[in-house]
C-alpha cells in the first residue's frame, strides 16, 4: 500500500489511513473512530501533538481575530467537542455566534455538555450534518473554521466548495491541520513518535490502538501544504496562504471569498 501523500487532484475519498477501502465506506469507518474516542478526544489531541494543539489553536483564533460585535457568525466544522468554537466566542467578548457542525453525534454530545458548564450555550448552536452537504443557505457565515477535521472528510473538494458557498462575500476560511514536516531531523523524530508511541498511548488511554493508528496514517496521506493550498484555490478562494507551526507538524491555511 502506498504511503505517499495524496495530490491536489484528490485521493482521500477511498483512503482509510494506508488502507484503500471501497468508495462510500470511509465515512462509516471514520465515524466509528470518533464514537470510540469522543470522551477522550482532547486527551487524544494532547497525545498526538505533544500538547502543542492548544498553542496552534490559540494561534488560529488570533489569525481569525473575530469581531467583537453581535451578528458575527462563524461555522466551525468537525468541531464537535467545541474546542475552537469556545475560543472564538471568548475572543469576541462573547458577542459572536458559533455554529458547531459535526457528523458525529457522540462528539456533539461532549461539546454540548462542555458548553453548559462554560455557560456559553446562548452563543452556540450544535448541528449534526455532513461537511460535504451543509444544511445552510449560501452567504450565511462570516467565517468557516475547521481544525484537525478536514483530512477525515472523504471528499475534501466537496467540503471546500460547500465552505465557499456558505460564506458571505468577504468571508474567511481557516483550516488547521497536521501537515508535512519540513525540518530534516524533526521529521524522523516525529515519525518515530507517531508510529511507535501514539498507538500505544491510545491503547493505554482508551483500550484500543486502532483509532490512533488510523489517525496517524491519515496525517501521512493528507496533501502537503502546497497541494492543499491548490485545492483551496480550486474551490474558488482568493489570497490563499499557509503558515507552518512547529516545523510543519501542523499548518494553518487561510483563504478569502472575495
Amino acid at each position: 500500500m502506498s504511503e505517499s501523500r495524496t495530490s491536489a487532484d484528490g485521493g482521500m475519498e477511498t483512503s482509510y489511513g494506508f488502507r484503500e477501502v471501497p468508495d462510500g465506506q470511509k465515512q462509516g469507518l471514520v465515524n466509528q473512530v470518533f464514537h470510540k474516542v469522543a470522551k477522550r478526544y482532547d486527551i487524544m489531541n494532547d497525545v498526538m501533538s505533544m500538547g502543542m494543539h492548544r498553542v496552534w489553536k490559540d494561534a488560529m483564533i488570533s489569525a481569525l481575530n473575530p469581531r467583537k460585535e453581535a451578528g458575527y457568525k462563524v461555522l466551525d466544522v468537525a468541531g464537535g467537542t467545541g474546542d475552537i468554537a469556545f475560543r472564538i466566542v471568548e475572543a469576541s467578548g462573547r458577542q459572536a455566534h458559533a455554529t458547531v457542525l459535526d457528523i458525529n453525534g457522540s462528539m456533539l454530545g461532549v461539546g454540548a455538555e462542555r458548553a453548559e458548564k462554560k455557560k456559553l450555550s446562548a452563543n452556540l448552536t450544535f448541528v449534526e450534518a455532513n461537511a460535504e452537504e451543509l444544511p445552510f443557505e449560501a452567504g450565511s457565515f462570516d467565517a468557516y473554521t475547521i481544525a484537525f477535521g478536514i483530512r477525515n472528510v472523504p471528499r475534501i473538494d466537496a467540503a471546500l466548495s460547500e465552505a465557499y458557498r456558505v460564506l458571505k462575500r468577504g468571508g474567511r476560511l481557516l483550516v488547521l491541520e497536521f501537515s508535512e514536516v519540513d525540518m530534516p531531523l524533526l521529521d524522523k523524530v516525529y515519525d518515530a513518535w507517531s508510529f511507535n508511541a501514539i498507538p500505544q498511548f491510545g491503547k493505554a488511554i482508551t483500550g484500543d490502538a486502532e483509532p490512533y493508528q488510523y489517525l496517524v496514517e491519515s496525517i501521512r496521506k493528507f496533501p502537503n501544504q502546497e497541494n492543499f493550498a491548490a485545492m483551496i484555490r480550486q474551490a474558488g478562494f482568493s489570497r490563499v496562504t499557509f503558515t507552518n507551526y512547529t516545523g510543519g507538524i501542523a499548518a494553518l491555511h487561510s483563504g478569502w471569498k472575495l
